[in-house]
Formats: structure tokens, sequence, C-alpha cells
């Protein structure tokens, strides 16, 4: 076994979803599952049950996660001890989504480069969902992140920017900015966020209006949401960030429905041992300068 094999059993273990752990890995379903096995075979142990609805880890898979935590910080650690011998060189891996590239880090990297132009950036993006999951499991120094209510203990954040997160409803045959109180949304079709923030927090409004939504669809990503919202699938709930950068933005109206969602807060996140990095903490001040943040924020469980 070997780092890469670590982190892939690491995604599965924090996602218990295949399709979900080998996008965010990039790696196929089948090449995830043949990983797994040869996990297994070298263990002579069965590390996931699994059926065609649940993936669950068994005792030693618990077991190895705890192994393979440890020897993934032991390894991060060796990188820091590495990275110290060239302060201003090596690499930062950044995760976001493709509307963080779009309008949170165009300024924060150009002024990163420009003071510190021997550093290489590995940017990835994906899901904004995965975001805190590749970070956890040290696949990215650093993540762009919707900020959940409750962050692991070993997690800090600094807070970039606060976005509403609206109702919106495709434009052809919607009144903007209307919308019936409860006897639409009992009736209308729902597009939902497939997991993350948005979900957690579309499910908490609904239920607080005691209101149990017609579901049409669960999509992964902002982006297919809105253009599903476009095609007349149904109303759905972004950030409104994301709408604003989005290219079908005039495709859909955003609705005033109250009372609103409770708004994202988008930070930097990085582990306290990422934090140590060089590379990483130079990154962490010139986004606190642009930010106009001085300091990070922590949260636990």
């Amino acid at each position: 076994m070997n780092i890469r094999d670590l982190n892939l059993f690491l995604s599965l273990a924090s996602t218990l979803h295949f399709s979900q752990a080998s996008r965010a890995c990039n790696i196929t379903p089948s090449g995830l599952t043949r990983t797994i096995q040869r996990l297994e075979q070298e263990l002579d142990e069965t590390l996931f049950l699994r059926d065609n609805r649940s993936v669950s880890l068994t005792r030693a898979g618990e077991l190895f996660q705890a192994y393979a935590l440890d020897v993934l910080q032991r390894y991060r650690r060796l990188q820091l001890d590495l990275a110290a011998e060239s302060e201003h060189q090596g690499t930062l891996s950044l995760y976001c989504s493709v509307t963080a590239i779009l309008s949170i880090l165009p300024g924060i990297i150009t002024e990163f480069r420009r003071g510190h132009p021997t550093i290489a950036l590995n940017l990835s993006t994906g899901d904004q969902a995965m975001a805190i999951p590749l970070l956890e499991n040290g696949e990215v120094d650093i993540s762009i992140a919707a900020v959940p209510d409750r962050l692991p203990r070993h997690i800090i954040f600094l807070k970039l920017l606060e976005t509403p997160l609206v109702f919106i409803a495709p434009r052809t045959g919607t009144t903007p900015g209307r919308l019936s109180p409860l006897s639409d949304l009992r009736s209308t079709p729902i597009v939902m966020p497939e997991r993350g923030l948005s979900r957690e927090r579309c499910e908490r409004w609904f239920a607080d209006k005691n209101i149990v939504p017609l579901r049409y669809a669960s999509v992964a990503g902002n982006e297919a949401l809105i253009a599903m919202v476009a095609m007349g699938c149904g109303i759905g709930v972004v950030p409104r960030l994301v709408l604003e950068n989005s290219p079908m933005k005039d495709q859909v109206v955003e609705l005033d429905v109250q009372p609103p969602l409770q708004p994202f807060t988008v930070g930097a996140c990085t582990t306290r041992a990422g934090k140590r990095l060089p590379a990483v903490q130079l990154f962490w001040h010139v986004a606190a300068q642009l930010s106009n943040e001085t300091h990070e924020v922590e949260t636990s469980r």
C-alpha cells in the first residue's frame, strides 16, 4: 500500500459512497474498487460492507481508518519539515468550486503570485460538498469552502465573505420576486442539492415550515442545479454568489421567500497541521489582507 491508496481509502471512508469518492479523487469507480480490494487482500480483512444501496465500515475498516490517518499525519509532518528547509519554495494545493475561481480567488492568487512567484500552485475544482472531506484526508492544503455550522476540531478557517442562500425559479412563466408562501411550495417540484451544506439548510428550512417538498431531482453541483431550474424542472436553492457568476443567470429568477435561508460563510479552510506549512502561512496572510480579516476562526464538534 502507498500514500495514494491510503488517501483513496480515507475518501471512501469519509463519504461512504463510491461514486462521490471516485469523483473527488479523480479515479474511476472501478479503479477505486480495485484499490479497496487490493487493500483488503493485503490485510486479509474486509474493510467495507457494501450492497446495492449502502456502504459501511467494518470494525477492521475502523481500525485501518485510524491507522491510515496516523500514517498520513506522519507523512504530513515530514512534508512540513522538508518544506521548512526551503521556506519560499514548494507547492501549495488548493481546492474550490468554479465559482470561487471566478469571484473569490483572482485577487488573492494574483497578489500571492506577485509576492511568491517560486511557489507552484496546484488548483483542483469540483463539487463544493467535497471541499472539507478532501482537506480532512490530507489531499489538499487549503479548501475554499462554505463553512458548516460545526467543523472538525482540527480545522480552522479564515472568513472571506458571506453570501445569501436563495430560492430560484425558471424565468419563463414566473413573476419575478413573487411566490405564494406555502401553497406553491407544497405543490411545486424542487430540485435539491445532492449533498452538502445547501441541502442541509434547504431541508432544515422546509422542516421548520412543516413542508414535505415535492422532490423532482437531486443534483450534484450548483451549476447543474441552476441549469435544471432554467429548463423548467422546478425551483431550487443556490448561493447568490454562484447565481451571479452563472452563465444561465438570465434564465432564472430569484424568489422572495420568507423567512430567508441562513446565508453561507465562505472561508479559506486548512488543518492545524497544514497551517504550519510556510506556503499556507503566506497564502493565509495574503487572503487575510485582501478580505480585511485579521484572525482565523476555530470551531469544534
